[in-house]
């Protein structure tokens, strides 16, 4: 009599601050990376798992959406900031991790915010690692953004002369101020997502919406 073995499931994740907070609810979930997942000195990118057909992939957060849109990985987690500046139509997104909050924010020196109106822009310049969010952001209300891309090291930008404004991620604000910026707009609040590949969801739709729950109850059970 022979057993089926389940097709390979690989599940992507960010490297970093999300990951430390992901983890308990991973363990929650019922999913136990090996020994090496954890020791900071080890520097695999793909790790095995508590269950033999799956594994973890670990990635920088902004590649998470691109491993699973395109079919690399089929389980994922991800901020919204990536997935709006992505906007993949392969990937769905059924439950917010509540980890990762944060915001999208616009900000500049203090010395400018100080008599700055943003409703009198008409056209600006802007340093941001989310060239097509912030655009979208600002043709909105009419204003034409022309965008820098850059992918780190947003706050110099206005004090080297590059630009006067940014586009970035705000937790604090700690980082904004020690570089003598200010946060004068919202863009969007900012958690992380559980994604799943759509075309993986329609293939395996009881494994994955079993992750998907197993999660779920995970978020509920923290947030009790």
């Amino acid at each position: 009599m022979s057993s089926t073995v389940p097709d390979p499931l690989t599940i992507a994740l960010p490297k970093g601050r999300i990951l430390d907070e992901l983890r308990p609810l991973m363990a929650q979930a019922g999913l136990e990376p090996e020994p090496a997942f954890d020791d900071p000195r080890h520097r695999g990118l793909s790790f095995a798992t508590n269950h033999p057909h799956i594994r973890l992939i670990r990635v920088r957060s902004f590649d998470v959406a691109t491993f699973v849109a395109f079919g690399a990985a089929q389980i994922g987690v991800a901020g919204n900031d990536v997935l709006m500046e992505f906007d993949y139509p392969e990937l769905y997104a059924p439950l917010d991790l509540g980890i990762g909050a944060c915001r999208l924010a616009v900000a500049e020196p203090v010395d400018l915010a100080e008599a700055d109106d943003p409703r009198r822009w008409s056209h600006i310049r802007v340093a941001t690692k989310y060239p097509h969010v912030t655009r979208r952001h600002f043709a909105a209300r009419g204003v034409q953004a022309e965008c820098i891309k850059l992918n780190g090291a947003m706050e110099l930008a206005p004090t080297l002369g590059l630009c006067r404004r940014i586009v970035d991620l705000v937790s604090s604000g700690s980082t904004l101020k020690a570089n003598g910026l200010r946060e004068i707009e919202h863009i969007a609040d900012v958690t992380s997502r559980l994604i799943v590949n759509r075309a993986a969801f329609k293939t395996r739709p009881e494994e994955i919406a079993g992750w998907v729950d197993r999660f779920r109850n995970a978020v509920h059970a923290a947030a009790s």
